[in-house]
């Protein structure tokens, strides 16, 4: 891919982290962005040393909540590659926490994180991408973006959410020569859980046993990265009960409602 630009959003760290890996190894200039800018650093350090020159590499800090900035943003990418090939929205945060108990300001960031910052810079990159028409979209969605589980109201809503987005986008720009994709992970080895908001909006702070025992990131990078480069529509990634619940949720949703209750 050392004619590409990849732009992954939420590479500080994580999924997006693994997978900027995986594309400097296969050569690809990558546009790394997040909030802290000295973790997006240290990340392109570790692309450099994966055998990607630096100058393929620019370290891009964006909040994706900051949607003003956004177009300034590409066209700082564009500026730099000259095209953007490939967006992949990883950026956002997850919620652990009863509907009962949640603030309504959890939900409202979670929402402007996961959904309308996803959408807010694949709007401004979209333009460009229909104009050369060509390009890919992907966004790091979940399989709580199929399913709906205890504690997670908000982030469930905000997956769903973009889920729909995306499926409804792809429809719309396939005939354009654009190809949009929506991840789809299960539990994944990351630190998802201890950032996750409470409540009140606090810090989680703790790590799941179900991400504590799911997939090792860096396989899962390898499985979407592998997706991607296929151009698949959807790329389902995980290796525990919770992908069965994919299959589960389609053939039988009473199942699957009874089978979410009892995770209390």
């Amino acid at each position: 891919m050392s004619s590409q630009t990849v732009w992954i959003t939420g590479a500080s760290s994580g999924i997006g982290e693994a997978l900027a890996l995986q594309f400097a190894k296969d050569g690809a200039g990558l546009v790394l962005s997040a909030r802290r800018e000295d973790e997006l650093k240290r990340v392109a350090d570790r692309c450099v040393e994966a055998g990607l020159p630096e100058d393929h590499i620019l370290v891009l800090p964006l909040d994706v909540t900051q949607w003003d900035a956004l177009p300034g943003a590409v066209q700082t990418v564009l500026d730099r590659f000259g095209a953007v090939d490939l967006l992949v929205n990883n950026a956002g945060v997850s919620q652990r926490s009863l509907c009962k108990d949640t603030e309504l300001a959890v939900y409202q960031k979670l929402m402007d994180v996961d959904v309308m910052g996803q959408i807010a810079l694949t709007k401004a990159v979209l333009p460009h991408m229909l104009n050369r028409g060509s390009g890919h979209l992907a966004v790091t969605a979940s399989v709580a973006g199929k399913v709906g589980v205890p504690q997670r109201s908000g982030y469930c809503a905000a997956k769903h959410a973009v889920m729909g987005f995306f499926d409804a986008l792809r429809a719309e720009v396939e005939d354009e020569g654009l190809y949009v994709s929506t991840i789809v992970p299960g539990f994944i080895r990351t630190d998802i859980s201890r950032n996750a908001l409470a409540a009140d909006g606090s810090v989680y702070g703790k790590l799941d046993d179900d991400i504590a025992g799911g997939m090792d990131v860096n396989d899962c990078a390898e499985v979407i990265f592998k997706g991607l480069k296929a151009r698949k529509r959807e790329i389902p990634v995980g290796k525990g009960k919770e992908m069965a619940a994919l299959w589960v949720k389609r053939l039988s949703p009473e199942l699957i409602f009874r089978l979410t209750r009892s995770m209390k």
